[in-house]
């Protein structure tokens, strides 16, 4: 969704049950749902574990992926509290992962494409980060802290880049209110 501002902190939100989900997870779980990487080369530096996804196509249906298994359980009640508490009940969520960017990686510019991203609220909750992540959104540097969640103007260019230590872990997911 365009919003007037790049970013919008939501403010903090209990992030700690996924957190110990995600960085528990399997190595065979970063490996099940390869498809965005597979479709999206700005994405190709990046490893995801899908809950839910959207492809879109007329009527756009969503699906459950192989993340669900793992992190449903801490996932959703993050969810729940971040749509009631700053957009209300009774929306649909379009797409859900966690989103592993390692040192070193990169996302280059780009703009999020499709029906449903217009009219979807784009948001991130970063569950691992370090200083020396960079998020760029309309060419304007921010850094997400862990813990708090984010709205992101995702039809305005943004790219991020990871010179940490460690990797960068975000939750991310869409939610549009109906």
């Amino acid at each position: 969704m365009k919003l007037d501002i790049p970013l919008k902190n939501l403010g903090p939100v209990d992030y700690g049950p996924l957190k110990r989900a995600a960085l528990a997870l399997p190595a065979e779980a970063w490996r099940e749902g390869q498809g965005r990487q597979t479709h999206y080369e700005v994405h190709r530096q990046t490893e995801s574990v899908v809950l839910v996804w959207c492809d879109e196509q007329p009527g756009i249906p969503t699906h459950r992926g192989g993340g669900w298994s793992y992190l449903a359980d801490a996932a959703v009640p993050l969810m729940e509290d971040i749509q009631n508490r700053f957009y209300g009940p009774g929306g649909r969520v379009f797409r859900a992962m966690v989103a592993k960017l390692a040192p070193e990686g990169k996302i280059d510019p780009h703009v999020d494409q499709g029906e449903s991203f217009a009219t979807s609220h784009r948001i991130h909750v970063p569950l691992q980060t370090n200083p020396g992540v960079q998020f760029k959104i309309n060419g304007r540097s921010f850094h997400l802290e862990e813990g708090n969640a984010y709205e992101v103007s995702n039809l305005d260019p943004h790219a991020v880049a990871n010179r940490g230590l460690r990797d960068r872990l975000h939750f991310i997911f869409d939610y549009a209110v109906q």
